[in-house]
């Protein structure tokens, strides 16, 4: 049985080791945070084959039961009053035919329970150091004792650790599209429960939503900027500065949308980046989801992505029975076209999303109000007539990768126990 070390208790994380697990593998995740996250994070987008993963996982009802509840998005042009209201499933039924959106730190609770009580999580702990062999890798940690393992698994997003200890420095791989995005949690003063209200302007876009579950809503900002930006990425006061910059002036709401920003606790700040890497494995050790082939947070399906990556990882793994040079490469080859047309879908939505002039605001605006009349199978069949980018998600098929049947067993856990809620 191969001991295999997850970094990354997000979303591709507790994916992996779910189906290492039913695969006969004996995965450990570690986490830096201490426990599981419980901000809400953002909303995130589940299509086709992710959705059919989480079907084989046996915890679609949980996914779907957590849907935002989401129907109706509000488009208002900076400056215009009147707006223009567009039916949300129209949009998605034109991109996938089977959707769901879910908080992302909900649907990573979920993931995680799917195996609870059968993967060792270790929380509180990060990996130090890997020096690797020809029969596996010696791991340091930041708190726990040193192990061995026969695989390592950087799942830590973006920002992966296990990637700059491995590969080097993320500036030799990150490729900034241009544009930066924030949210953050604030009050639901607005009472939205079913709508998403947005905000455009040239080069920058504001939308305000909530679950309706929630208690709260969040506020998500998107912005070019016309150079790069300088600050770290642990810096919030940096970041909640330049958020105050980048939408001064803009209308609406908007003023108190930023207030509350910048009181807010729960705060994210990003450039959005797509990785660009010529493999993502280096001997023992690959990347799976953003750490290795972010096509861009927010507007690139990553989270659709890191669900198959970390599927398809597992699945090619077992295939090889246990060869990870041969698992590794199969791996990169079932996945590398989803990547790119992952990663060319971003840069599309980008430039809709963020119209460059008045006019492309103008332009948006009208294809907005439009779409809301054209009948489903006809932006379909325009999609198919533009390469079908816009139903990428759908094109992928999720290989059948049947896992042998194991013996569950009970994990031992170092740092603090994962929340049992």
């Amino acid at each position: 049985m191969k001991r295999v070390l997850i970094s990354g208790a997000s979303v591709a994380g507790p994916v992996l080791a779910y189906w290492l697990k039913r695969h006969g593998f004996e995965p450990t995740v570690v986490e830096r945070a201490p426990g599981l996250r419980k901000t809400g994070g953002h909303a995130v987008d589940l299509f086709r084959p992710a959705m059919d993963i989480v079907e084989k996982m046996g915890v679609l009802a949980e996914v779907e039961a957590r849907h935002s509840g989401t129907e109706w998005l509000t488009l208002r042009r900076d400056g215009v009053k009147r707006p223009i209201e567009l039916d949300v499933k129209r949009v998605m039924q034109a991109v996938s035919r089977r959707h769901a959106e879910v908080m992302r730190d909900e649907l990573a609770e979920v993931l995680i329970g799917a195996s609870r009580g059968e993967v060792e999580y270790v929380y509180d702990d990060s990996i130090a150091s890997l020096q690797q062999d020809d029969a596996g890798v010696d791991v340091t940690f930041e708190r726990g004792a040193p192990r061995r393992f026969d695989l390592v698994v950087g799942a830590d997003g973006l920002h992966s650790n296990v990637r700059r200890l491995v590969f080097g420095p993320e500036r030799q791989f990150s490729r900034p599209i241009g544009a930066h995005l924030a949210v953050a949690t604030i009050a639901n003063d607005l009472g939205l429960r079913d709508r998403v209200i947005l905000v455009s302007g040239v080069d920058r876009l504001v939308a305000v939503y909530a679950a309706r579950h929630m208690g709260d809503a969040r506020a998500l900002f998107l912005f070019r900027s016309e150079g790069e930006l300088e600050y770290h990425h642990r810096d919030v006061a940096r970041q909640k500065q330049l958020l105050a910059q980048a939408f001064a002036g803009m209308g609406w709401e908007v003023p108190g949308l930023l207030a509350a920003a910048q009181q807010a606790s729960a705060f994210y700040f990003d450039t959005i980046t797509q990785l660009r890497m010529d493999t993502w494995t280096r001997g023992r050790v690959t990347l799976v989801g953003d750490a290795g082939y972010s096509p861009g947070a927010a507007v690139g399906g990553s989270t659709s992505l890191a669900i198959v990556g970390a599927y398809v990882l597992a699945g090619e793994l077992a295939a090889a029975g246990g060869d990870h040079v041969r698992g590794f490469r199969n791996c990169e080859e079932t996945l590398r076209p989803y990547v790119t047309s992952s990663r060319a879908f971003a840069l599309a939505a980008a430039r809709r999303l963020l119209p460059g002039s008045p006019l492309a605001l103008w332009l948006f605006a009208q294809s907005t109000r439009v779409f809301q009349h054209v009948p489903v199978s006809w932006l379909r069949a325009l999609s198919r007539l533009r390469g079908g980018v816009a139903r990428l998600h759908d094109a992928f098929v999720v290989p059948d990768y049947t896992p042998r049947p194991t013996s569950p067993a009970v994990a031992t856990h170092w740092g603090p126990p994962p929340d049992p809620a």
